[in-house]
């Protein structure tokens, strides 16, 4: 398909462009609260930055220019290894909290912002650490994607799950390019591999598909892949924001089981848009908002990683 000159990726629609990829994305976001007074306090700071500030980064590029950063009001992150009950901040239910200067940081939904396991609350602490003058949420994925978990994918694991489905039955590895061949070789040398994962590992038989038409998976293989679906909300969390940024639940289950890593996983999914940038060159725009979401999808591999479940 050619659109203005470019061969474009086919496939899903929800799959196949920059904006679709970030469609479903807002599920596991916490709304953006309307105005309310600000006072001069780490709370009220650290709402404005993360309620006012647009979690999703293609969102963050646009509005960026009229962005107003805040300053560092704190010496040190570090964490706390009190056990925290999210939904009263009281030491009940485990989970290590991050604490700006000895004060609890909460979360845009006023949950305190705490983390199933030691490593990773270190890499959240190491997040705000390395914050300089200003406090960029640009350049704290990790935090961003814990808000999100603890607001949102605790709150609706099943709605969630359900989100993950979706892109099970068009996934972007299964629609393939007609052409031109050194775009079909490149298609088939990446995610050939991943369906024959699929096959043995999970038990889930895909088919394949030519062009934009959507073609039926077999319930088995849908139910085959549904069952790898984790019920941990950091799990699962990460698993959601994998899926929608690379618009496939199977590159995204291959990340969660080791067979790929962030950067593999990454390749996989930008197969059609590496090649266009190949024929066509590349855009510094599009590549900004491209190292964005890179650095989302390194954030949710490093909460599969650092919090490896049960």
């Amino acid at each position: 398909m050619r659109l203005g000159g470019l061969a474009l990726s086919r496939g899903p629609d929800l799959a196949r462009s920059e904006g679709l990829r970030t469609l479903w994305r807002g599920l596991i976001t916490v709304r953006q609260r309307g105005d309310f007074a600000r006072k001069n306090t780490m709370r009220d700071i650290f709402e404005e930055i993360f309620v006012q500030g647009p979690i999703d980064p293609l969102e963050a590029v646009r509005r960026s220019a009229g962005q107003r950063l805040r300053r560092r009001f704190y010496q040190t992150a570090h964490v706390d290894d009190a056990q925290l009950d999210h939904a009263h901040g009281s030491v009940e239910n485990g989970g290590f909290a991050i604490r700006l200067d000895g004060r609890a940081v909460r979360t845009p939904a006023r949950r305190i912002l705490a983390v199933p396991t030691r490593a990773l609350a270190q890499a959240l602490a190491a997040e705000w650490n390395a914050q300089q003058e200003l406090i960029d949420p640009l350049s704290m994925p990790l935090t961003r994607l814990a808000n999100s978990i603890i607001d949102g994918v605790a709150e609706a694991p099943a709605a969630v799950a359900a989100e993950i489905e979706k892109y099970l039955a068009c996934d972007l590895v299964l629609y393939r390019a007609p052409g031109p061949q050194g775009l079909v070789a490149r298609e088939a040398q990446a995610w050939d591999p991943l369906l024959d994962w699929a096959r043995a590992t999970l038990g889930a038989r895909f088919v394949l598909a030519e062009g934009v038409n959507f073609v039926a998976q077999p319930a088995a293989a849908l139910a085959a892949a549904r069952a790898a679906i984790p019920g941990d909300p950091w799990r699962l969390g990460a698993l959601n924001a994998i899926t929608t940024l690379t618009g496939s639940a199977l590159i995204a289950l291959a990340v969660l089981a080791g067979r790929l890593s962030a950067e593999e996983a990454w390749a996989a999914a930008h197969v059609d848009e590496d090649w266009n940038m190949d024929v066509w060159g590349r855009d510094a725009s599009a590549l900004e908002r491209r190292a964005l979401r890179f650095a989302e999808l390194k954030a949710a591999a490093m909460v599969l990683d650092l919090h490896p479940g049960a």
